[in-house]
């Protein structure tokens, strides 16, 4: 029996959802094979006392001190493997502005932006330049949390201010908004699961309420046209390689005139029962407790895993050659 100690809470504003993954997750641990272990942390210094006698460490944390590689950084430190992708995949997938400059740099389309430091960079100017209207959002961090959608200038600063105060002491990030259609590609093991399209309802973009209140969007799986599919798989892929993602990992997009604009990839997605990667893994006839199954080994094998035997996901590794998928160039971008 692997004993498998559930990470979950953290330090930041992600706290509530990342207590939720993890509950869920303790749930839907097959009993047969690991024992489950919650590890709630609420500070650093706790990390270190509650991972102690752990076999493996399943991540279910989520923002700074989860997803950004520190946590990652101090359990290899420990020789506690853990789940996902390693230090420098979550560093660079947390960093948004970073991610798309990685990204764009392998010829996949994301949405034009800004990257402040702080307040003493604010040019309006330049978001004139981006054109209207703009989603403002901290540069780290997720669930919609600090975002804003700017109509018009004058809402501006009010954005700005929020999303610096919800950032954690980091940047905020200013998108070019795209029309379309919102969906987001499930990887497992390097090979892609089904497409979720995403619906928000009674609101013109994903935000928090969205993403967990009930009824608050429509999530169904799609199935794309095949041109437009193997461009979106092109894309989802690409930026799992070139971003050094392992195991598992979620690439969200939008699709605008027959291209797939890439707006983010998540290390450690939420991952409730009903949460959008656990969905995709259910349409292809692997249940919430296979899918975690399939996460602990993979990731086993990828680190190590202190002598225990996991069998070995299907399909390439991050560190696997890409050259082997076409790329393409986005239409009328450059980097501001």
């Amino acid at each position: 029996m692997i004993r498998v100690g559930v990470i979950m809470g953290g330090v930041s504003s992600e706290y509530e959802v990342s207590m939720k993954t993890g509950r869920e997750m303790l749930k839907a641990l097959d009993p047969a094979k690991y024992i489950g272990i919650p590890v709630p942390i609420t500070t650093r210094k706790e990390l270190l006392e509650g991972v102690k006698g752990l076999d493996f460490a399943l991540l279910a944390l989520h923002g700074a001190y989860g997803e950004d590689g520190t946590v990652q950084g101090t359990l290899e430190t420990l020789g506690i493997p853990y789940s996902g992708s390693g230090v420098l995949s979550s560093s660079l997938c947390m960093d948004k502005s970073l991610a798309k400059t990685v990204i764009r740099s392998h010829g996949i389309p994301t949405p034009d932006w800004l990257c402040w430091d702080s307040m003493k960079e604010y040019e309006p100017q330049a978001v004139e330049r981006l054109g209207y209207p703009v989603m403002v959002k901290p540069n780290s961090g997720g669930s919609s949390i600090g975002m804003t959608k700017v109509n018009h200038p004058q809402e501006l600063p009010g954005a700005v201010e929020k999303a610096f105060a919800c950032a954690e002491e980091g940047p905020v990030l200013i998108e070019r908004y795209i029309t379309g259609q919102e969906i987001t590609c499930s990887i497992l093991g390097g090979e892609m699961l089904p497409v979720i399209g995403i619906q928000s309802l009674g609101a013109d973009w994903f935000d928090y309420s969205a993403k967990y209140e009930q009824g608050g969007a429509e999530e169904r799986i799609i199935q794309l046209p095949d041109a437009l599919d193997e461009r979106v798989r092109t894309a989802a892929l690409t930026c799992y390689r070139a971003l050094k993602c392992a195991v598992y990992a979620r690439v969200d997009m939008l699709l605008k005139d027959g291209i797939p604009y890439v707006l983010e990839v998540n290390t450690l997605p939420g991952m409730t029962a009903t949460s959008l990667l656990p969905q995709s893994a259910q349409a292809a006839g692997i249940s919430f407790s296979s899918l975690l199954d399939k996460i602990i080994t993979g990731s086993l094998q990828e680190r190590g895993g202190a002598g225990l035997e996991p069998e070995p996901l299907q399909g390439k590794s991050a560190d696997s050659p890409d050259n082997d998928l076409p790329q393409y160039a986005e239409a009328g971008g450059v980097r501001r």
